[in-house]
C-alpha cells in the first residue's frame, strides 16, 4: 500500500530524515514512534505531500506522491494532531464542506452517514463544533479523514488530551478501521501503540532503528539470563538458597503472590549464562514447587527507551551461507527419521502379518 524509498530531508546543515526506506502492507495498522526531533512528524508530512523531500520517493498504491500527488492524496485519509476543525460550523456543515472540497464521489447523503455512524459522532450531528468536547472533536476528526473512504488512514496522535474511556473508545475505532483500512498510527503513549497495532516502526535521529511486532520486537531484546520464577516455599530458606547459585547476579523478592508460600523472584545471571536448568535443578531438589518460569518480557515502553537511549544493538541478520546450512541441517534430519520410521513401520507390519 506504501512504500518508502531512500528518503531524505535536508534544512540547512540538519538531516531531520536520513535515507529511510519501509513499505506497509494493505490491512496493516503501524505504529511510528519515536522522541522528539526524531523526525517522525517530517516523515509523515512528507509521506502526505506536505512537504517535499530531498531525496527518495513516497508511492502510495503505486502513485507517486510528487509525481501524481491528485491521485496519491486520494487514497490518503489524514487526522493532523491538532484536527483541521471550523469551529463556527455544525458537525453536519462540516463534513458537507470536506466532502465537496475532497470531491468524493460517493452519494453524499448515505456516505456521510455511514461515516458518522462508524465514528460515532451520529449524536452530536447538529451541534456546533465549538460546543463539542475534546473526544467529540477527535471523532469528528477521524470522520473527516474517513470521507471518500480512503485505502490509507494516516492519525497523528489522536488520542492525545483524552481521558481514559475516551482512549478506549478511539482505540477501537482504530482497530475497526483496520478491518478495511491501511493504517498508521503515531503516538506517545506507547502502551496504545501496543494495544493496537500489529508492527511497530521507531525512528531515532532520522534513522529507522527497529522495525518489528511488539512481540517480536520484545523477543529479540529478551535474554535467558533474566527469569521472573514463582516458587512454592518459606521465603528465608528459599532466597538466601537461590542467592547462592553459582553465576547469579541479582535475587530479588518481587512480592507474595498466593499466600502463604508462594513468592516470585527476579533473577538475573551473567550474560551469555542461561540460569533456566539450573532453577529448575534447584527447585527439584529442595523439593520447592516451581510454579512459573518465563524469560523477563520488555514492555513497549522499556523497548522503546532502550533503544533511543542507544544501548541496544539489533542482532546481526543471518547470512545466505548460515541459512543454508540450517536448511541442509533440517533436511538430513527430515530424510534420517523418514527413513527411520518406514523401517521400523515395516518391521512392525512384517512382526503382525507373522502373527496373523
Amino acid at each position: 500500500m506504501l512504500e518508502v524509498k531512500n528518503l531524505t530531508k535536508q534544512y540547512g546543515y540538519k538531516r531531520a530524515v536520513d535515507d529511510i526506506s519501509f513499505t506497509v502492507n494493505r490491512g496493516e495498522i503501524l505504529g511510528f514512534l519515536g522522541p522528539n526531533g526524531a523526525g517522525k512528524s517530517t516523515t509523515m508530512n512528507m509521506i502526505t505531500g506536505y512537504l517535499s523531500s530531498t531525496s527518495g520517493s513516497v508511492t502510495i498504491d503505486g502513485h507517486d506522491i510528487l509525481d501524481d500527488p491528485i491521485a496519491a492524496k486520494s487514497k490518503i485519509g489524514y487526522l493532523p494532531e491538532l484536527p483541521p476543525l471550523y469551529m463556527d460550523m455544525t458537525v453536519q456543515e462540516y463534513l458537507d464542506f470536506m466532502f465537496d472540497l475532497k470531491k468524493v464521489s460517493l452519494p453524499k447523503k448515505q456516505h456521510i452517514a455511514e461515516i458518522c455512524a462508524l465514528a460515532r459522532i451520529t449524536d452530536v450531528y447538529t451541534r456546533m463544533i465549538r460546543n463539542l468536547s475534546k473526544g467529540y472533536r477527535q471523532r469528528v476528526g477521524v470522520a473527516q479523514a474517513l470521507l471518500g473512504n480512503p485505502d490509507l488512514l494516516i492519525l497523528d496522535e489522536p488520542t492525545v488530551g483524552l481521558d481514559p474511556s475516551q482512549v478506549v473508545e478511539i482505540r477501537n475505532l482504530i482497530k475497526e478501521l483496520g478491518k478495511k483500512h491501511t493504517v498508521i498510527l503515531s503516538s506517545h503513549i506507547l502502551s496504545e501503540v501496543q494495544a493496537t497495532c500489529e508492527r511497530v516502526i521507531i525512528i531515532d535521529h532520522g534513522h529507522i532503528v527497529a522495525d518489528n511486532t511488539p512481540d517480536g520486537l520484545a523477543r529479540d531484546m529478551s535474554t535467558d539470563h533474566s527469569v521472573t520464577v514463582r516458587l512454592e516455599g518459606p521465603v528465608a530458606e528459599v532466597h538466601p538458597a537461590l542467592k547462592a547459585l553459582p553465576d547469579l547476579v541479582t535475587c530479588n523478592v518481587v512480592g507474595l503472590r498466593e499466600p502463604p508460600l508462594v513468592y516470585e523472584y527476579t533473577l538475573e545471571a551473567r550474560p551469555g549464562v542461561d540460569i533456566r536448568r539450573a532453577v529448575f535443578a534447584f527447585a527439584a531438589s529442595h523439593n520447592w514447587p516451581l510454579l512459573t518460569m518465563r524469560s523477563a518480557e520488555l514492555t513497549l515502553e522499556e523497548i522503546f527507551l532502550k533503544i533511543t537511549s542507544g544501548s541496544y544493538a539489533a542482532p546481526a541478520p543471518v547470512s545466505q551461507e548460515e541459512k543454508a546450512k540450517i536448511e541442509a541441517a533440517v533436511d538430513s534430519a527430515v530424510q534420517e527419521a523418514a527413513s527411520g520410521d518406514g523401517s521400523d513401520l515395516g518391521k512392525e507390519n512384517d512382526n503382525k502379518g507373522g502373527e496373523e
